[in-house]
């Protein structure tokens, strides 16, 4: 399984979707925390409401992106996705209501629905052989 890895555009293209799973994973943790700390004693429901917003972002997005991870150059979307990721980050800071935090969560949640797509989509053009990129 770890022959895969000595393909140096593969290991880079494995790393960079690692990093950005553990960024948004702490993102969406540092958001459910804000909107906590917002909500007062409304945070049951709306960590509810930014959970639910999360799931139906994957579930809205992800289908229409895989079909523009097939006509879109996938370089440019991963990247184009890593950086509207890290904006969602730049802009914790200055969330003050629990709305914006909704919204930067549909926003983070959107973008990593579609960089998995983008990011299966070119496995096969970085291991041409399919022995490799099954593993």
């Amino acid at each position: 399984m770890l022959q895969v890895l000595a393909d140096r555009t593969y290991r880079h293209l494995f790393l960079a979707q690692v990093i950005a799973l553990i960024g948004t994973g702490l993102a969406t943790v540092a958001l459910g925390l804000l909107a906590y700390d917002l909500a007062g004693a409304d945070a049951g429901a709306v960590l509810g409401t930014a959970l639910a917003i999360k799931m139906i972002a994957y579930v809205g997005v992800a289908p229409v992106a895989a079909a523009f991870a097939e006509r879109l150059p996938r370089r440019t979307m991963l990247v184009s996705l890593d950086l509207i990721r890290a904006a969602v980050a730049v802009f914790l800071p200055f969330v003050t209501e629990v709305w914006q935090v909704y919204l930067l969560i549909f926003v983070l949640q959107s973008a990593s629905a579609g960089f998995t797509p983008a990011f299966q989509a070119s496995i096969p053009d970085v291991l041409p052989e399919e022995k490799d990129y099954t593993r």
